[in-house]
């Protein structure tokens, strides 16, 4: 069966409420550890993860970090119109940018309460360094499900980052129902977030603390860094009767050239921490091949179903792929890639890059799940079986796995 024909009916799961973690544990390397490997099933905790992974191994995390962007608005008359931004609107060529800027910003948003809100431009009041700050929503269109909002404030010498520090919340995912705390602020973000831009965690990164980077060290085992900026699409549910009628959400990835050649010389070796980081370098393998077909090649951006259909006949190997991208960056004066990728990683797909997956455990009839599904087979019921009958805690604030990927 081809990709495109996969009922997401066949990728469920009775998951029970109590069993969705609403709270992070104390310690971040807690976290119980499930291990799949061959078909062999077994567990730890996070913080022996060392001892699990060959000495030889490179394991890719995203470094994304999740800004505060839920915004809340009260309306003259009392009513509350929230803002959840997605991401930037517009020709972006790079998220620092965005971010750092002094000027008015268009951002893809969501708006609860929307039916209250008409054309009136909306005002908050926040401090910054003891100084009052005044922030203005301005609705310009509708796009689908969601609005294209523009802001401004006063005064504008502040950057758009501290703006959302101040003036928003974290971004909580939907199923964990409650108010955001204290904690959430450092623990809904992992300690090597570096570049602004997710509007959800890269949750695989959660559980890695200082002392098992040490322990990883100890090991040999090395590290690099990729950058996929998470859209609120990972949580979209799969409405479609078949995966061809399903729009996967695209995000935007920023990958360095030294991390590309980090990678390409550990190719077999490879341990991709979340399914953002999966995503990012399997892409960079279609985007390896998309430029080698076709040196002069501008846009570089992967749509969902390309390495399925106009990309599938390829021959070349991960290394290949990679030294083409190399080149072409070369060729171009780029020091990194900056560019979206929309693709699906389901049942039939053959990983190119990865060798195994770092994740947590996922919501059924999820995109997520058919990725899991991708690289074990059926055996991920086995697996979530067993972690429901293991008192593991589920979603993003729950307990996670190690999969070595079957070849």
């Amino acid at each position: 069966m081809k990709p495109q024909q996969i009922s997401i009916n066949d990728y469920g799961y009775d998951l029970p409420s109590n069993r969705i973690a609403m709270h992070p544990l104390a310690q971040r390397d807690a976290s119980k550890l499930l291990l799949y490997k061959n078909g062999v099933i077994s567990e730890t905790t996070f913080s022996n993860i060392d001892e699990c992974l060959p000495a030889n191994t490179l394991m890719i995390f995203n470094n994304t970090k999740v800004i505060n962007a839920r915004l809340k608005f009260t309306k003259t008359t009392g009513a509350t119109v929230e803002i959840f931004c997605l991401e930037p609107y517009g020709n972006i060529q790079e998220y620092s940018t965005v971010m750092s800027s002094r000027e008015p910003s268009q951002w893809k948003c969501l708006v609860g309460g929307a039916a209250k809100w008409k054309d009136e431009i909306l005002e908050t009041k926040i401090i910054i360094e003891e100084i009052e700050v005044r922030l203005f929503a301005k609705k310009l269109k509708k796009i689908t499900e969601s609005f294209i909002i523009e802001f401004y404030w006063q005064p504008s010498h502040f950057t758009f980052a501290e703006i959302l520090e101040v003036a928003g919340k974290v971004p909580l995912p939907p199923y964990i129902k409650r108010n955001t705390d204290k904690e959430d602020t450092s623990r809904y973000q992992t300690i090597f977030a570096k570049l602004d831009g997710s509007v959800a965690a890269p949750t695989a990164g959660l559980h890695f603390s200082e002392n098992i980077f040490t322990k990883l060290a100890a090991k040999n085992i090395k590290k690099t860094y990729v950058t996929l900026h998470v859209g609120a699409g990972t949580f979209k549910p799969v409405k479609a009767a078949t995966m061809a009628e399903h729009e996967m959400h695209a995000e935007y990835i920023d990958v360095s050239y030294e991390a590309i050649e980090n990678i390409k010389y550990n190719i077999g070796n490879i341990a991709a921490v979340g399914t953002t980081s999966l995503r990012t370098i399997e892409s960079l393998y279609w985007m390896g091949v998309k430029v080698h077909e076709n040196k002069l090649l501008d846009n570089i951006s992967l749509q969902q179903w390309e390495v399925y259909e106009t990309l599938s006949a390829t021959t070349l190997t991960a290394v290949e792929a990679l030294t083409s991208l190399l080149l072409w960056m070369q060729k171009n004066n780029k020091s990194t890639v900056f560019t979206q990728t929309q693709i699906i990683i389901a049942p039939g797909y053959r990983f190119k890059i990865a060798s195994m997956l770092i994740t947590n455990f996922h919501q059924p009839y999820s995109t997520l799940l058919l990725l899991v599904a991708a690289a074990i087979g059926d055996d991920w019921k086995k697996m979530y079986h067993y972690a429901l009958q293991n008192n593991f805690r589920f979603l993003s604030y729950g307990d996670g796995n190690l999969i070595f990927i079957n070849q």
